[in-house]
């Protein structure tokens, strides 16, 4: 017994474990590794040179760059983040409005609609200008 070791990978279920450990901390780090790229890339107040150092940084020296990337910008990430999505949802609602035509053209079909359940116009008529609003 004296020269007998017992390594986790003698039990296989704890060697498993370790190996899907070890796949999902290396998934983590690329996902951070990507999105402070993704990061230097957006920030819009960083000059070239300066996106340049810290993408050569990050690159050569990945955990040191990423360790000081997030110490030192990591705060503004976040504001970042949030801007891009807000911007990004501004611009499908505008583009939702301008491709459904805006209030005018729903508000003019909720009125068809009305007209047609009262009776005063028939299907035929309905949807004619159906199609006529929505093309």
């Amino acid at each position: 017994m004296d020269g007998d070791l017992v390594l986790a990978y003698d039990y296989p279920v704890l060697g498993a474990f370790w190996t899907v450990m070890w796949i999902f901390l290396w998934v983590m780090w690329l996902m951070l590794l990507f999105r402070i790229i993704i990061d230097i890339f957006r920030d819009h107040e960083m000059s070239g040179w300066a996106k340049t150092g810290w993408l050569i940084f990050v690159l050569i020296i990945p955990f040191l760059g990423v360790l000081v990337y997030v110490i030192a910008r990591g705060k503004d990430m976040g504001k970042r983040e949030l801007e891009h999505a807000q911007a990004q949802r501004s611009a499908m609602d505008s583009y939702i409005r301008e491709t459904a035509g805006g209030a005018g053209g729903v508000d003019q079909l909720a009125k068809l609609s009305e007209l047609k359940a009262k009776g005063d116009i028939s299907e035929a008529e309905f949807e004619r200008a159906k199609e006529k609003l929505l093309h």
